[in-house]
């Protein structure tokens, strides 16, 4: 049997933290997938994946080089990389005793090589990590480590303004409507309270 990873002791506040993005579920964009791209490239490593740990799975918000959108949390490397604080990388799973039994050691895709830097948030929360795999026994070198740590850092700060661009995005709807609405109110003359009482514009 793989070796369980063990809960943060933060867990209850760490997935509250990453509720609150409103990412999990979400459609691809460009932005996470070049940072993966880049990370396959940088690492010469034929997989990568940023993917985010809720409390019972890895779901990949991008992921390069494989078609799956999740796996089990027990089975996810990652759930080992968000305790730590930098780079976690396994040169051949098969001699870790951590994951040597795992099903993603033994059978399909038989991961062998890992390498991933924790989402770590500004609050602290590592929320999931962004990680290259490989089908190999390999390692990586510490500049590449360093550029991996690098791009998890741009990945947070994507995931930071996602509220930002939320709410930019409800701003503008309603800026929009507005727009629609003011050639009515110049035209009669009237505009309508809080209340729901109609007044003339000089007013």
């Amino acid at each position: 049997m793989p070796m369980l990873p063990p809960i943060p002791q933060n867990e209850t506040e760490r997935l509250r933290a990453l509720l609150d993005y409103q990412i999990l579920e979400s459609s691809p964009e460009k932005a996470f997938d070049d940072i993966a791209h880049l990370a396959s490239f940088i690492c010469d490593a034929p997989i990568a994946a940023m993917g985010l740990l809720d409390q019972r799975r890895l779901w990949f918000k991008s992921i390069i080089g494989l078609n799956v959108p999740e796996i089990h949390r027990e089975h996810a490397f990652c759930a080992f990389t968000i305790l730590e604080d930098g780079v976690m990388t396994i040169e051949d799973a098969t001699k870790d005793e951590r994951f040597s039994d795992s099903p993603l050691v033994i059978d399909e895709p038989k991961y062998r090589f890992y390498a991933g830097a924790p989402l770590i948030n500004a609050e602290g929360f590592a929320l999931g990590s962004l990680c290259v795999l490989d089908r190999i026994r390999r390692r990586v070198s510490k500049r590449q480590m360093d550029a991996l740590q690098a791009l998890a850092r741009q990945t947070v700060s994507l995931l930071e303004l996602r509220p930002v661009a939320t709410w930019l995005a409800k701003a503008t709807e309603q800026i929009q409507t507005l727009e629609t609405m003011l050639p009515i109110f110049s035209y009669c003359k009237n505009v309508r309270n809080d209340e729901g009482y109609w007044h003339q514009v000089d007013e």
